[in-house]
């Protein structure tokens, strides 16, 4: 049978989701707490790769056993055996093609910036020291939902059949100190986010304009676009499955 996990996780001491040699990640930690309480090696597939010291308030994984589970206390048992920074929160039984990665048809992501000094989100958001002008940035970041080629702001080196996305939504929220970027798309390229942030946070300073911004959407150019912000400002906050995967 196939089971989905949905699980929160603080990505500071941890390279990332993805497994990978001579680091820790949170796939193979989950992989391990997983094997241990099912007394099985499993291997866990993740919804997509966060980076080193991403965080995810939701994200979904899927794996494969062989015998019917109760869900409940596979979350327990889980619970008591991860590190602090890992949370399960929830365990789904799905149908047996299902999959964490290919059938999401929505992804959401936050960027967070605090305008304030603060040693209790130093690792949680990016402390910006320079005013910003939100309102330019929100114009700015309606022109992205014009477009669907965002080659411009994909890592160089990536490996990808198509560079096109559909934003559905792209907005700045002030939140007291903190500033909070809000975006949502069918799927995201490496990188994409905190390119787009560190873009658009130019916008802010008035150092790029609008059709500055169309230029380099236009370009499909990576080095014409903003720089790339720090990862502990990015949280994946939710993914999207179609209701059919679902066992009622």
């Amino acid at each position: 049978m196939r089971y989905f996990l949905e699980l929160s996780y603080n990505g500071t001491p941890y390279h990332g989701w993805q497994k990978q040699p001579n680091a820790i990640s949170v796939q193979e930690v989950l992989e391990e707490s997983l094997s241990t309480v099912l007394r099985n090696s499993i291997v866990v597939i993740g919804a997509g790769r966060t980076d080193t010291g991403v965080h995810a308030k939701q994200i979904m994984a899927h794996f494969d056993y062989e015998l019917s589970l109760n869900t409940e206390e596979l979350q327990y048992k889980l619970n008591a055996i991860l590190p602090s920074e890992i949370a399960i929160k929830k365990v789904y039984p799905v149908q047996e093609n299902a999959h964490a990665r290919f059938d999401a048809i929505s992804r959401s992501y936050e960027y967070h910036i605090c305008f304030v000094k603060d040693p209790f989100s130093i690792c949680k958001s990016y402390y910006f020291k320079k005013s910003l002008d939100v309102e330019a940035m929100n114009e700015g970041a309606k022109i992205l939902l014009n477009y669907i080629n965002f080659k411009c702001f994909s890592k160089s080196k990536t490996d990808v059949k198509t560079y096109n996305c559909t934003i559905t939504n792209a907005v700045w929220e002030k939140n007291g100190d903190q500033l909070i970027f809000k975006i949502s798309a069918n799927r995201f390229l490496r990188n994409m986010v905190r390119a787009i942030v560190g873009t658009l946070i130019e916008i802010g300073e008035h150092k790029l304009n609008n059709e500055g911004l169309v230029a380099i959407l236009k370009s499909e150019d990576r080095s014409k676009a903003g720089y790339s912000v720090p990862a502990h400002g990015l949280y994946l906050t939710a993914i999207e499955y179609p209701e059919i995967i679902y066992i009622k």
